[in-house]
């Protein structure tokens, strides 16, 4: 009997310890606007007091990388002319390079250096090649070893001390560029000389009398660049005197908190999000409502288009709202760094549908498919691209629209952070000591998770998202490990599917919200997202009526053929007019459900070479139904007549045409005029 009651005793301790052991990895679930940014992270650096807790943190470089058609985009950065730039451009000579020179003289160096090494030295670095890392490592000693005794550092020819109507040059915008490069060499290798140079930069910079602090249209247009980096530095260093200075920077900024101040595409790609940046340091939300209130009246006002992006072709003009109005390449970039920047802020995810939408739809066309070549100049309606000048219908004159290596200056050199930052900022730690997917792609991520020390946790994150619907998360740990999950539900998705190892998860109400998920996850746990990609046609009617067809996070354009001219270059590295060779003046039909209906989506085979966004490779097309508009054509310089208002009267037989994602089209129309009949219908005039 005592055995028995041993036995029992025992079975029933047993089944206590597993019960409370269910009990503590039992799963919670709910659907929340962002995270609880007060409960902190303790693996990683988000802001310290006094700053606005983070509600997103972001991760150090290399802890997210690329696998699948991410990965390619990377290798064929690499391999592009982006990372051969230095056998390319002028401006990357060592020779006489002040960015190479202990004094901060010498016949180059301005923005070009950091703006290539902002992006080569990450791509090099998240594909593995040790001679670009080496080559990287040149310039980043070149800027540490270029400090002068009173802190400044970078070109300073002529300088005299403290700053002067930029006589000389004591020009503050470079170094902006150059101090975020030196902020990701030391999120990879922790070296201390780069936290030394900024604190005695900044000290410098808090010397410089007010009025001849940012003096000069780039560094105040482009002080959010500043301001973020001194966040940087006080987050890990501390010392209230960077916060004087953070105050300084604003107070000397542009003042976009006020409204937009500058109409220059890539000024506002980057100086809209410096009121939120200053939010950080003042928590006042009116700061954040700012930045959004610029944003809204740029695409208001500039760009009601498909894209992400809006009219500044170079500057945005009144009137020139259409989709034939372009945007520089770098602006793109910019303006996805800035949305990266506001998700780590605000956890807004209504940055990251914003984030997708210029990633997928207007960065991948804005580069040949094989990444050897850029334009300066992608607009949404852009049915032919060649080096003639297109000024005036867009402001730019010179060969804004030719695929060319050697040219494009700023966005040369600019354009090449996007995929690496992309890429970076697919995951974030978030409050809890957990993780947050917030931009879906395919990529692997290690981080370290879980309270107290924590433990290390890999997730590999297979999908074909923007293309497919589903994205499939694998865990792999040493042991079983509790966190918090934060998983974006785009804002597009209506009916969104969340299984945890075969069995469904609630995800009622989670449409442009996270799914929050905590547990105690192990070894071999799978998480299963479906994103139903539902098929519509988007009415524009605030820009003169015109339909885009969406797909998910993918816009799509007509299938134009195009045809190769080379134009210039090396036989290296050719440059390349492009002319369609298949008719592209088209009006949809409007839409029609059932069979026979407007569209059907026709799903292809992947690319072997993982590269979607190339001509003839897209693995998910849209066949639609549409008439010609002989009318519509090009003007004497070959460029695509604006949009007249919609719907357009038609007598031309309907025709089944092909739409492609609009990132993998760069001869496109993207806004398609609407055919129409009876009294609304308007006659299209040459």
């Amino acid at each position: 009997m005592k055995l028995h009651i041993s036995v029992l005793s025992a079975a029933l301790v047993f089944a206590l310890r597993v019960s409370l052991a269910a009990s503590s990895d039992s799963l919670r679930v709910s659907v929340v606007d962002r995270p609880e940014a007060s409960a902190g992270n303790t693996h990683y650096i988000g802001n310290r007091s006094p700053l606005a807790p983070s509600p997103l943190v972001e991760l150090p470089v290399g802890s997210v990388r690329g696998r699948g058609w991410t990965l390619r985009m990377l290798q064929l950065q690499n391999d592009g002319f982006h990372g051969h730039l230095p056998e390319i451009s002028k401006y990357l000579k060592r020779e006489d390079n002040r960015w190479l020179s202990r004094d901060g003289k010498g016949r180059n160096g301005w923005e070009e250096e950091p703006y290539w090494l902002k992006g080569f030295q990450d791509c090099a670095f998240l594909v593995g090649d040790k001679d670009k890392i080496a080559e990287a490592r040149v310039w980043i000693e070149g800027a540490l070893n270029s400090q002068q005794a009173d802190g400044w550092f970078g070109p300073g020819e002529g300088r005299t001390g403290e700053a002067t109507d930029l006589k000389g040059r004591e020009d503050l915008w470079p170094n902006m560029i150059m101090l975020f490069c030196l902020q990701s060499y030391h999120n990879q290798t922790g070296d201390t000389r780069v936290l030394q140079l900024m604190e005695r930069y900044f000290r410098y910079l808090q010397g410089v009398p007010e009025e001849k602090f940012l003096v000069g249209f780039w560094p105040k247009m482009r002080g959010g660049d500043l301001l973020w980096s001194v966040l940087w530095l006080y987050n890990r260093t501390g010392g209230d005197w960077l916060l004087d200075l953070a105050h300084k920077v604003h107070r000397n900024t542009a003042r976009w908190d006020q409204d937009l101040i500058s109409v220059h595409n890539v000024n506002i790609g980057q100086g809209f999000r410096e009121p939120a940046e200053y939010f950080v340091v003042t928590r006042d939300p009116k700061y954040v409502a700012a930045t959004e209130k610029v944003w809204q009246k740029v695409r208001n006002t500039y760009g009601p288009v498909p894209g992400g992006m809006f009219g500044g072709d170079e500057n945005c003009r009144p009137g020139r709202n259409g989709p034939r109005q372009a945007i520089e390449t770098c602006g793109i970039a910019e303006e996805m760094l800035s949305n990266e920047i506001l998700l780590a802020i605000t956890g807004d995810l209504t940055w990251a549908d914003r984030c997708e939408n210029a990633a997928f739809n207007s960065l991948p066309a804005a580069f040949s498919a094989d990444m050897k070549a850029l334009r300066y100049l992608t607009a949404p309606n852009q049915p032919q691209s060649d080096h003639t000048s297109k000024s005036p219908g867009i402001e730019n004159g010179g060969p804004m629209y030719c695929m060319n290596p050697h040219d494009h200056r700023c966005c040369q050199h600019n354009a090449g952070h996007a995929w690496p930052n992309f890429i970076e900022h697919l995951w974030y730690a978030a409050p809890g000591d957990g993780l947050a997917a917030v931009l879906y792609a395919p990529c692997e991520i290690t981080a370290k998770v879980g309270a107290g020390a924590g433990q290390q946790v890999h997730i590999t994150q297979d999908t074909r998202y923007p293309f497919e619907e589903t994205v499939t998360m694998t865990f792999k740990m040493d042991a079983p490990v509790s966190f918090p999950l934060f998983l974006r539900v785009p804002s597009w998705c209506n009916v969104p599917a969340v299984s945890i190892n075969g069995s469904s998860v609630r995800a009622d109400g989670s449409k442009g919200r996270y799914v929050r998920i905590e547990r105690a996850w192990k070894s071999g746990d799978k998480i299963d997202l479906r994103f139903p990609m539902e098929l519509w046609m988007k009415a524009w009617p605030s820009n003169r009526g015109f339909a885009s067809v969406e797909r998910g996070p993918l816009t799509y354009s007509l299938q134009i053929k195009q045809r190769l001219v080379r134009s210039g270059g090396t036989d290296a590295w050719p440059a390349w007019d492009l002319f369609p060779d298949s008719p592209w003046n088209y009006a949809l039909e409007p839409r029609s459900t059932g069979a026979g209906g407007t569209f059907t989506v026709v799903k292809g085979s992947w690319p072997r070479d993982d590269q979607p966004w190339a001509e003839s490779a897209e693995p998910v097309r849209i066949r639609a139904k549409a008439r010609r508009l002989p009318q519509w054509g090009l003007d004497e310089k070959g460029l695509v007549q604006e949009l007249q208002d919609s719907p357009v009267r038609t007598t031309e037989k309907v025709e089944d045409v092909m739409l492609v994602p609009m990132g993998a089209a760069r001869l496109r129309i993207s806004a398609f005029p609407v055919a129409g009949s009876g009294p609304g219908a308007k006659e299209w005039s040459r």
